[in-house]
């Protein structure tokens, strides 16, 4: 379970992540945030190459998606940056 800190990370995090055109957040549980988005192995591959790769997977069992970890503020402001450029 996520403390209130951690909570308040994510959420900002999503909020942020959903105003980035091409990708779309879901709601989702733990330290993790799905995201739909049109190429996920190209996002996943291209954010792994910038940013440390265990940031961003790609789950087997739901198509167009990626799950992205949350994590500190200074480390999801450059996934944010990362996946905006990705996707532009």
């Amino acid at each position: 379970m996520l403390d209130e800190s951690a909570v308040a990370e994510k959420d900002r995090f999503y909020s942020r992540l959903s105003l980035i055109p091409g990708v779309r957040p879901m709601h989702s549980i733990g330290d993790w945030i799905l995201v739909q988005c049109e190429k996920p192995q190209d996002l996943a591959r291209r954010v792994g190459r910038r940013l440390d790769p265990a940031l961003v997977s790609v789950p087997r069992h739901i198509e167009g998606v990626v799950r992205v970890i949350v994590s500190d503020p200074k480390t999801n402001e450059r996934l944010l940056r990362t996946i905006r450029e990705a996707v532009a």
